[in-house]
This record gives structure tokens, C-alpha cells and sequence, in this order.
């Protein structure tokens, strides 16, 4: 199994969905990386020899903000909205959707389970 920016990447897939499995890397970026390093988005992981999983390897540590550190910089820009008191901080604080969503009605992934309120008694 091939470790790649600390992700093991599947063996049995072709090369170009394999690194999609890496946090920061999706299929055009991944197209991409074949494309510098020189090998075929066809070929399959186990096929790739230990000098082209390297070259993937160094292409992806020179070029590319991958895994762990694009997590930091990405909750560090959050933070950093939230501070500000911003209104789109504000929906990031409150756990409701930050990008105009409507939430009357659905929202709920970001909402959460529903919170049943019982009626008034007369």
C-alpha cells in the first residue's frame, strides 16, 4: 500500500481516483499531479514503482497545501471569522448554515437532530 502525505492510498485503483483520498486533492488536482510527474492517470498504485510513487510524492509537497496543514489553515480562517464577529463568524458560532441557506425548513445537517418544543398548556 502506497503512503502518500501520510495517507495510505488505495492499491487497486487507478492512481488518478487513489490520491483523491488525500484531504486537498481532487480529481482535476489530481489529474494535474499525473500530468508533472510524468505518469499515466491510468496506470493502477500497485503498478507504480517506488520512483514514480516518489515523484507523485514531491510534487505534491512542493506544489500543493495537502491533509493536516490545509486542515490548520482552513479552522484558523474560521476562527478568525468568528473573532471578527462577522456575520458569516456569527452562523460559524451558532452551527447554522453560513452560505445563504434557507433553514426554515431544512438545514438540518448543520442544525443537527430535530429538538422537539412541546405546545403551551391553556
Amino acid at each position: 500500500m502506497a503512503r502518500i502525505a501520510g495517507v495510505n492510498i488505495p492499491t487497486a485503483k487507478k492512481i488518478e481516483v487513489a490520491l483523491t483520498y488525500i484531504y486537498g486533492i481532487g480529481r482535476k488536482t489530481a489529474q494535474n499531479i499525473c500530468a508533472k510527474s510524468g505518469i499515466s492517470p491510468d496506470l493502477r498504485v500497485h503498478q507504480l514503482s517506488d520512483e514514480d510513487v516518489a515523484k507523485i510524492r514531491e510534487v505534491i509537497d512542493h506544489e500543493h497545501v495537502v491533509e493536516g496543514e490545509l486542515r490548520r489553515e482552513v479552522g484558523v480562517n474560521i476562527k478568525r471569522l468568528m473573532d471578527l464577529g462577522c456575520y458569516r463568524g456569527l452562523r460559524h458560532r451558532k452551527g447554522l448554515p453560513v452560505r445563504g441557506q434557507s433553514t426554515k425548513q431544512n438545514a438540518r445537517t448543520r442544525k443537527g437532530k430535530r429538538k422537539t418544543v412541546a405546545n403551551k398548556k391553556k
